[in-house]
Order: C-alpha cells, then sequence, then structure tokens
C-alpha cells in the first residue's frame, strides 16, 4: 500500500483534508432543484463515500510492497477492529445528518463552528481522558479559543436573524450543537480500529485504507436507518419518500456524489498523513475546515450580509479564537 515518507508531505496533505472537509457542504447548496431536500441529498451523498474509499483502498491501498495491502488486511481484520470502524461511521453519520439539517437552518457559517468547534473541543477532551498526552494547560486554553469561537458565532448569528427567524434560528443552533457532541466521539473508535505503524501493521488492526473502507460501509448501512426516518420526520423542509429520488436530475444526483466524495477524499489524507505527521497535528490541521466554511458561508454565499454594524467585528474575533485555539491544541500535543 502507498504510505506517505515525508513530513512536507504529509502536511500537505493535511492542508487539502482542511479544504476538503471545509467545502464540501458547498455541493448541498448546488443542486438544481430547490425541493430536493437534504435527506436525498443525503442518499448520494453516502453512495459517493463509500464508492471513493472503495477508490482509494484499491489503487493507493493495494499497490507497493509496503505495509499490507487492502483484500489481506480485510482478511486478518478481528471482529473488534472491523466492528470499531464500522461503529465510527454509524456515529458520524448521527452527527453529519444532524449537521447538515443545521446548515439549512442557519447556513455554512453558523453550522460549522458551533457544530465542528464543539466536536473538536469534545473530541480532544475524551481522547486526553482516555490517553493523557500533551500539557493540559496548553491543551485546555486551546479548547476554551475554540468554544470561545462557537459563543461569538452564536452572537453574530443572533444578530443577523430577525425576529421572525427566531424559531429557525434556534432550531438551527440547537441542532449543530447536538451534531458537534455527537462528532466529537466518532474519530476515537476510528482510531482504535487502527494499527499505529503503517509499514508492519499489528496483527489483527487495519490499515487506513481498509478503515476507511469499514467507516464507509457503517455510514451507507446505517443510513437505511437514519436517513429513512428523517425522511419521514424531518429535521427541516417537508417529508419526502422513495420515489422522490429517483424524479431527480443528474446534476442533483452529481452533486451529492461530488460532496460525499469531497469528503472522504479528506478522511483518507487526514488518516494516510497521520503517520508522519501524528494525529494531533492530522486532526488539528482537518479541524482548520471550519475556517474555510465561514470563508464560503460569508463570503461566498453571503450568510451575514443582512447583518448590522458591529458583526464583522464578532465575525474576526470567531476566526482568531478558533485560529488560535488549534494552533495551542497542536502545540500542546508537541
Amino acid at each position: 500500500m502507498f504510505i506517505v515518507e515525508s513530513y512536507a508531505v504529509a502536511i500537505i496533505m493535511c492542508f487539502i483534508t482542511m479544504i476538503c472537509w471545509g467545502s464540501w457542504a458547498n455541493t448541498t447548496k448546488l443542486v438544481s432543484n430547490k425541493k430536493w431536500e437534504f435527506p436525498l441529498f443525503y442518499w448520494d451523498y453516502s453512495i459517493g463515500l463509500l464508492l471513493c474509499s472503495l477508490l482509494f483502498a484499491f489503487t493507493l491501498g493495494s499497490m507497493g510492497e509496503a505495509g499490507r495491502s487492502f483484500i489481506p488486511d480485510i482478511q486478518q481484520a478481528s471482529s473488534s477492529s472491523l466492528m470499531s470502524a464500522i461503529l465510527a461511521g454509524i456515529i458520524f453519520n448521527i452527527s453529519n445528518i444532524l449537521l447538515v439539517a443545521s446548515i439549512n437552518l442557519a447556513g455554512m457559517a453558523v453550522a460549522f463552528p458551533v457544530g465542528v468547534g464543539l466536536a473538536l473541543a469534545l473530541g480532544v477532551i475524551t481522547t486526553y481522558i482516555g490517553n493523557p498526552q500533551g500539557d493540559p494547560l496548553i491543551l485546555f486554553l486551546g479548547v476554551a479559543c475554540v468554544v470561545s469561537a462557537i459563543i461569538f458565532t452564536a452572537i453574530a448569528y443572533g444578530r443577523v436573524t430577525q425576529e421572525a427567524d427566531k424559531s429557525r434560528r434556534n432550531k438551527g443552533l440547537i441542532t449543530a450543537i447536538l451534531a458537534g457532541i455527537i462528532m466529537g466521539w466518532f474519530f476515537r473508535f476510528l482510531a482504535d480500529s487502527m494499527s499505529d505503524n503503517f509499514s508492519q501493521p499489528a496483527s489483527g488492526l487495519m490499515t487506513p485504507y481498509s478503515a476507511l473502507v469499514l467507516f464507509a460501509v457503517g455510514l451507507f448501512l446505517s443510513n437505511f436507518v437514519l436517513n429513512t426516518l428523517v425522511m419521514k420526520k424531518p429535521i427541516s423542509g417537508e417529508p419526502v419518500n422513495g420515489k422522490m429520488y429517483f424524479s431527480g436530475s443528474l446534476r442533483d444526483h452529481v452533486c451529492g456524489w461530488l460532496g460525499g466524495m469531497i469528503w472522504c477524499v479528506g478522511l483518507a489524507f487526514s488518516l494516510i498523513a497521520s503517520g508522519q505527521a501524528g494525529y494531533a497535528i492530522s486532526y488539528g490541521l482537518g479541524q482548520g475546515a471550519t475556517m474555510i466554511a465561514v470563508i464560503w458561508g460569508v463570503f461566498i454565499w453571503r450568510e451575514f450580509a443582512s447583518a448590522p454594524a458591529g458583526t464583522n467585528k464578532l465575525l474576526l474575533t470567531m476566526f482568531i479564537s478558533y485560529i488560535v485555539g488549534i494552533v495551542l491544541i497542536i502545540a500542546a500535543n508537541q
């Protein structure tokens, strides 16, 4: 399988992860049919993610002499490793469905800082409790900065919404918070399924490529329960049925496939790069995706165009707080 040998290449891959994770949600806004509710989009998203994971497994995950190729790796993996990766996919799926709903309700510039920011803070805390590494003072100062960024985002969003939008605003914020709380747990289970040594993977554990596929399988299969439920009882929008999925245009389906593939490339690069960069840096840089999403939301989709004077200062403070938080979290693990 392909293994990154250069630290510089690993860092570049981490930055690509950041761009992918911060940009995939744009595909939800590019569908041609405005009645194409997000559960319909999400079926294509999960298909795109699964296909992309298999593409990685049978190409980069099966070439070369280093490590273990995909098929032999899957065959030797223990049931606990397989289930851990599948469980990670299920946990992430629950949180991501909530995140996409919060994007529809509140916009990218709000859903990402609140949802993903909370996931980052919670993920750092749970990881530290399970495996206390790094300087706790610097680590939790970083978490405090991320939480501050979340608060500044909520305040800024409160200024831009009208009185009539309060119910939708509150629902969007609550949905993003729930997404963040759940999302903070998935990576721990995914990491537990993988070997730390990619060149000589431990028996029973998997390589990043195999873990990625099992993660995608967990996400896709859980969709038949989770997304079906959301189709009937939507968090936002109108209820939809299975027949409506087949009425979508090619563009509508391509947007979903592309969204899943973009996110999958981000996760694949993060996992592959972690062998050289370490989980702290690959995870920390990946979570910089929030700032990419905010840039899209503020400057491209103009989600704060109607905000009163002073809102830009809050957004700038949020940017700075989040960036400082990520830098501190990475520094604490050095």
